[in-house]
């Protein structure tokens, strides 16, 4: 069978939820192709690597505002139309899967479906009503266009993928989906993390504890929370001891440094931007505790953060503010804040700094319920059952 799975919102192989998911399906035998965008660093228009064909398209900066945001998704719409229609007349395609956001996809799918008998399934990273108010802070017109794109994919869906309940619940209602039309693909760290990678006491800055966050910096992503816990722990508690690595980019990340410096923690907080796979595994294990400071709201609320699961693969405990999903994720391994404070998120990061036995007991625990209960390999299994499902 041959597979086009469609991403926007990363590139494969940085993208690893997609990259895990178009390796699972070429290790069963089918043949695939991923269409995603130019950025951070991948840049080649085409190229096969580990036998999967990859088609890059230019987009625009990523969205900061209700301009930006249009632009990002038409030029991405315009590329993603342009390497469909060119995998189609070099092979075509029996399966075309849309993996968002956004929920535009489906005007990629439609006349590939309509005319050419293509199969669709939507797999649902997140749920993109709630994303765009959580970015914008506010409904009107266009989230309501929002709404609409949202339905229609799910409408032109033969299978739906989610990353979690949660979300599985908000589309099989949003779309009238029947239980046999809807799977949970769970997200899980990637077997080819290190984490056997080598300890570098040097990224503590010569303090006692390294406190990580690995992850994109976005409006939605509540780094600003972090670094003002950090300012908490260093001015107002007067800890001296603790030193910060912030670790990946994204859109807000010039303004984040800017809040750093102005903040007068420079010698506090690294932020050295998108790393290497070698940095980001050293760092994970180095550091004494994760964090995860996406606030708590209806977006997040639905998320599964790669973060969080990347902490637990290093058996490292953590801090998160108390999303719902993020506490099913976690579980036991890891100390809720129930308000998004940053007070109170610089108060539980001592409070696991100074217990070195809890921390070690949550980050065993968190090792193993990904090892037995988010394993990637349970994941595969229910992605082979949706594209079973929608191909029969």
């Amino acid at each position: 069978m041959k597979v086009l799975i469609i991403v926007e919102n990363l590139p494969v192989p940085l993208d690893r939820r997609v990259w895990q998911e178009a390796c699972a399906l070429r290790d069963a035998g089918h043949e695939v192709t991923v269409i995603c965008p130019k950025m951070r660093g991948y840049v080649e228009a085409e190229e096969v690597l580990d036998g999967i064909q990859i088609y890059r398209h230019w987009i625009s900066d990523e969205a900061r505002g209700i301009r930006g945001f249009i632009f990002e998704y038409a030029s991405a719409l315009w590329g993603e139309m342009r390497c469909a229609w060119k995998a189609w007349r070099r092979g075509g395609f029996d399966v075309i899967h849309l993996c968002n956001p956004p929920d535009l996809l489906f005007l990629v799918a439609l006349p590939y479906k309509l005319f050419g008998g293509v199969k669709v399934i939507f797999d649902v990273h997140d749920l993109w009503p709630e994303m765009f108010e959580a970015k914008f802070g506010r409904r009107g017109p266009l989230y309501w266009a929002v709404r609409l794109a949202e339905r229609c994919t799910l409408a032109l869906a033969d299978a739906v993928m989610a990353t979690n309940q949660s979300v599985l619940t908000a589309v099989k209602q949003r779309g009238y989906k029947k239980d046999d039309e809807v799977f949970i693909v769970r997200t899980a760290p990637s077997s080819s993390m290190n984490t056997d990678a080598p300890v570098d006491d040097a990224l503590k800055n010569g303090k006692k504890y390294l406190v990580g966050y690995i992850g994109v910096m976005g409006n939605a992503d509540g780094v600003n929370y972090l670094i003002e816990a950090a300012r908490h722990i260093v001015k107002t508690r007067s800890r001296d001891d603790v030193h910060f690595l912030l670790m990946g980019s994204g859109p807000e990340h010039a303004e984040l440094v800017k809040l750093r410096d102005l903040l007068g923690l420079t010698n506090c907080i690294d932020m050295p931007g998108r790393v290497s796979n070698e940095y980001l595994f050293t760092g994970l294990q180095t550091m004494d505790l994760g964090v995860a400071c996406d606030p708590i709201n209806d977006y997040n609320d639905h998320c599964t953060m790669n973060k969080t699961l990347e902490y637990m693969a290093f058996s490292k405990a953590q801090v998160l503010f108390g999303t719902r999903e993020g506490r099913f994720s976690a579980g036991d391994a890891a100390l809720y804040v129930m308000e998004n404070s940053a007070e109170k998120l610089g108060d539980a990061i001592l409070e696991l700094l100074d217990d070195p036995a809890r921390r070690e007991q949550m980050g065993r625990l968190g090792r193993e319920r990904l090892t037995h209960e988010l394993s990637w390999e349970r994941s595969v299994q229910e992605l082979l059952k949706t594209y079973a499902k929608a191909t029969r």
